[in-house]
């Protein structure tokens, strides 16, 4: 069952791949990938929109595809009304509400969940918050240790809410 539309799916996933941010995701150029063709390879580097810092990920030969296949005229993931606009995170945003409810998930997600997951990925894959913490562009190890924690925290609370016989809050 496709829950999410494909085009929102291929963001969520370019966003669990990369830990870019999804405006980062969505803003994401087409040219960008047409000069990595050119070059024999599947590296993007991007100046990300939060932090003008510069980003630079492999994405896997399938993703890089299937974004290729994708893209629009300006941007791999266009507006719904004009093609020189890019996709609002809301549009995604939205989506991803939809299929929560559809799925019955009690933990709530958003566009961001998918960066966090990233985190969350590679902390228990390489055991180094480090490395994490420069995948992520973070300054500060501590807010890298939020997002590597999340599902921690995550397993704590719905943990928590079970033995106490309780919904868990929302935010």
């Amino acid at each position: 069952m496709q829950c999410l539309t494909p085009s929102n799916a291929l963001v969520c996933e370019l966003a669990l791949q990369t830990g870019w941010r999804i405006d980062d995701c969505l803003a994401l150029a087409s040219k960008k990938l047409s000069e990595a063709e050119k070059r024999g390879n599947t590296v993007i580097t991007i100046i990300e929109q939060k932090t003008q810092k510069k980003s630079r990920k492999r994405l896997s030969k399938a993703l890089f595809d299937r974004l290729n296949a994708q893209k629009g005229a300006v941007f791999v993931f266009e507006g719904r009304d004009d093609i020189c606009t890019h996709r609002t995170r809301q549009a995604v945003w939205a989506d991803l509400k939809r299929a929560r409810k559809a799925l019955r998930l009690k933990q709530n997600i958003g566009p961001h969940s998918a960066r966090k997951g990233y985190a969350v990925d590679l902390l228990q894959s390489s055991s180094d918050l480090d490395k994490v913490q420069r995948a992520l562009n973070h300054s500060h190890e501590s807010d890298t240790l939020i997002y590597a924690l999340a599902d921690t925290y995550t397993a704590l609370k719905l943990r928590s809410a079970v033995k106490g016989g309780t919904q868990v809050k929302k935010r």
